[in-house]
């Protein structure tokens, strides 16, 4: 008898009988579907809307961050003002697609929560989205990815020393920011301190987690528990500081701090996996990334280890496939698509689809560890549900 993938729930969810999220596959396209929450959760007609909490991230964390991204020297203020979406190839300026700015929201959220306006949590927003695009400059470029959001990777236009550059001086900007609200952010100076550890501990976890998932591309099998580990860094690391990092720059105590990352934590393995679901069965025209992408490097992703646990003809058949060296990274899109059926055949894309849903419910108990306003509670679900239910 074979081993099928682990389960990772973690007992307890903190909801109320009937609150739970019930939860059904959707009939088209890929993500996971979250029934909206009864009992205690707001009315439909009342419930947050996600695109404007997207928008008021975007809205008040886009001039700092412009004005952040100005303090680099020429040419590296144009590769990230590009790779933003800011301008095109030759310098014009266009309304580009930034991202879903899941992070800046959760920023300004979490100082909400302990009491304080969203705008403390200004400068935690600006931080972790400087990080978040560092590590994509760099992902891109040792994934040898071509396109991001509908257009061409910061490494193919200008070359891959300059993504690099520009890279590590986003990340080092992340830090200096932090290091400003001490000054004009509104934030005790032991508070930016507290909030400088965090954005760093994040981001060498988020290296620890990118170094794990570059190794595993090398080896023929991973575990179940090796891959949630190596996304609870690449992906997890920094959606906990995101979720933390207002509070702390607001004065929260380490408690509430603790329990608002566990809440972005377990968020962030939900994204992660239907980030691997997309990777594997995502339409480019609409993730804005290559087809097949995780499959052509043979990326070890939920999907696949999860398939490679459960044992079965299918199951050996890919893990057969993964050890041959012949065609790695050269494979024929007929191929690609007959190994993503031999994981979801061995269970690989259901199992994912039900670990998103299991992230999502335990993200949600740690909100429970948090008192604060109904109106905040509800915007944190509201960004949960939205986490497991896209398309790109």
């Amino acid at each position: 008898m074979t081993a099928g993938p682990i389960s990772t729930d973690t007992g307890s969810t903190g909801f109320e009988p009937g609150r739970e999220p019930a939860v059904a596959r959707r009939p088209q396209g890929e993500g996971t579907y979250v029934e909206p929450r009864t009992g205690n959760a707001a009315s439909v007609k009342d419930a947050p809307s996600v695109p404007e909490l997207l928008a008021r991230g975007r809205t008040l964390c886009t001039p700092p961050l412009r004005a952040a991204v100005a303090r680099l020297a020429a040419p590296m203020d144009t590769v990230a003002a590009y790779h933003f979406g800011w301008i095109d190839r030759d310098g014009t300026p266009v309304a580009g697609d930034g991202g879903k700015a899941v992070r800046p929201a959760l920023a300004l959220l979490s100082a909400q929560a302990v009491g304080a306006p969203a705008e403390a949590g200004v400068p935690g927003g600006v931080s972790v989205e400087l990080v978040h695009n560092f590590s994509l400059l760099h992902d891109d470029l040792m994934d040898g990815d071509e396109t991001r959001r509908h257009r061409a990777t910061a490494w193919t236009v200008f070359g891959p020393a300059q993504a690099i550059l520009v890279g590590d001086a986003l990340a080092t900007l992340g830090t200096e920011v932090l290091l400003d609200a001490a000054v004009t952010g509104g934030a005790s100076a032991a508070d930016a301190a507290r909030a400088v550890r965090l954005i760093t501990s994040a981001t060498r976890k988020l290296i620890d987690g990118q170094a794990m998932d570059v190794a595993f591309e090398q080896r023929d099998v991973v575990t179940v528990e090796e891959c949630l580990e190596m996304e609870g860094g690449k992906t997890g690391a920094l959606l906990a500081a995101a979720s933390a990092i207002g509070a702390v720059l607001a004065g929260a105590d380490d408690r509430t701090s603790a329990s608002l990352q566990r809440y972005g934590h377990h968020l962030g393995l939900a994204f992660q996996a239907v980030d691997d679901l997309l990777g594997i069965w995502g339409e480019t025209e609409v993730t804005g990334k290559p087809h097949w992408g995780d499959l052509r490097q043979r990326k070890k992703s939920l999907p696949v280890c999860a398939a490679l646990a459960e044992g079965g003809a299918a199951s050996r058949r890919l893990a057969e496939q993964l050890a041959d060296p012949v065609g790695r990274g050269e494979e024929s899109e007929h191929v690609l698509a007959a190994r993503a059926a031999l994981i979801e055949e061995a269970g690989g894309r259901s199992w994912t689809r039900d670990e998103a849903r299991r992230q999502h419910r335990t993200a949600l108990a740690a909100l429970d560890e948090v008192p604060m306003a109904d109106e905040v509670r509800e915007h944190f679900v509201a960004l949960a549900e939205f986490v497991v239910v896209r398309e790109r």
